[in-house]
């Protein structure tokens, strides 16, 4: 019977120190995982600017250092009526298979990695899109 009732204070003990997580942060006050459309929002923003705004340039107006430079320029995204007549999914195949796979320039490349990152994929037509608000 002693040993029972020192189980329960022993457990009693143990169960009040427990202490809670502190807001913003996981298990045992590790940082909480991001959300999935976070991660792959800055995923897509960091493919951006490293590589896509070498051509399109920060703002996506095609004006990139090495945009300027190439005949014909890269697409300006900012451009409304290029926004108004292309699909999502075309955007999304340019991206995956490269500008000589959709009748555009061979210059641009490929990015076949994001076929198995749809989430961050997806982050990138959002991007390109955004720039013609």
């Amino acid at each position: 019977m002693r040993h029972i009732a020192w189980t329960l204070v022993l457990a009693a003990a143990l169960g009040c120190s427990k202490k809670e997580p502190a807001e913003g942060t996981g298990q045992a006050g590790q940082p909480a995982a991001a959300p999935v459309a976070s991660v792959a929002a800055t995923e897509a923003k960091h493919l951006y600017a490293t590589v896509c705004a070498n051509c399109h340039g920060e703002s996506g107006r095609g004006d990139g250092r090495t945009g300027l430079q190439l005949n014909p320029r890269p697409r300006d995204y900012t451009d409304k009526a290029w926004q108004a007549t292309v699909s999502d999914a075309e955007i999304r195949k340019t991206i995956l298979e490269g500008g000589l796979a959709v009748g555009k320039s061979p210059i641009m490349p490929a990015q076949p990695q994001l076929a198995d990152k749809p989430d961050v994929l997806d982050e990138v037509v959002k991007l390109v899109r955004s720039f013609a608000r």
